[in-house]
């Protein structure tokens, strides 16, 4: 290091939740309402500190859901700051292979694993799957998809720009894993929408 140099472990983290038991419960009050009702679009109010490099929702999700047992997959291009962040805020293992994170993490600008790359669980546990965390440019715009199953009444109807190449292919694919299969949390600035793998998409 070249003496004077500043490296991102002389700088303070951003700071996490300011109330940091209540703002992950309505973090993850509204994660779980996302999955229960797969293509609705939540509201993240909970606010906190945003590392370069993040979005405020893909922050708050972060802080709530990644912790010691929960180990994190990053791109390799997100900078070192977010994960200085995660360390210091979650305490969360950082691994370089999607098979082995709970969650995966792709913010804006980044390339996302595909599907079958992440962890589908075991068939005794398939609650251990990767859940992926995608952002996307918008939850109002992009190709219409029909989607259906356990929390629709009859379809709804997403639209999401900014998505992998492909990706609704290997939602597909990843549907028909079932029990096992990888969940994914779509989003946006301060707001998210859930696709379990119990959805089925069309279109």
């Amino acid at each position: 290091m070249i003496p004077g140099q500043i490296t991102p472990f002389d700088v303070p983290p951003a700071a996490g939740f300011a109330d940091a038991v209540m703002q992950s419960q309505q973090t993850f009050r509204a994660a779980l309402q996302a999955l229960a009702h797969p293509g609705s679009i939540q509201d993240l109010a909970a606010d906190c500190g945003v590392p370069p490099g993040l979005s405020p929702g893909m922050t708050a999700m972060l802080l709530a859901l990644a912790d010691v047992d929960a180990p994190v997959w990053l791109p390799a291009g997100v900078p070192e700051a977010v994960r200085h962040f995660l360390r210091f805020h979650c305490g969360c293992p950082l691994v370089d292979d999607p098979s082995q994170a709970r969650f995966a993490a792709v913010p804006a600008g980044h390339a996302a694993p595909e599907l079958s790359r992440c962890h589908p669980g075991d068939p005794s546990y398939p609650d251990t799957s990767t859940t992926l965390l995608l952002e996307v440019e918008s939850l109002d715009r992009g190709a219409a998809v029909t989607l259906a199953g356990p929390g629709i009444a009859t379809q709804r109807v997403l639209h999401a720009a900014g998505l992998p190449d492909g990706f609704w292919t290997q939602w597909r694919a990843n549907h028909h894993l079932f029990p096992l299969g990888v969940d994914v949390f779509l989003i946006q600035g301060h707001r998210l929408c859930g696709l379990p793998r119990t959805t089925i998409a069309e279109g």
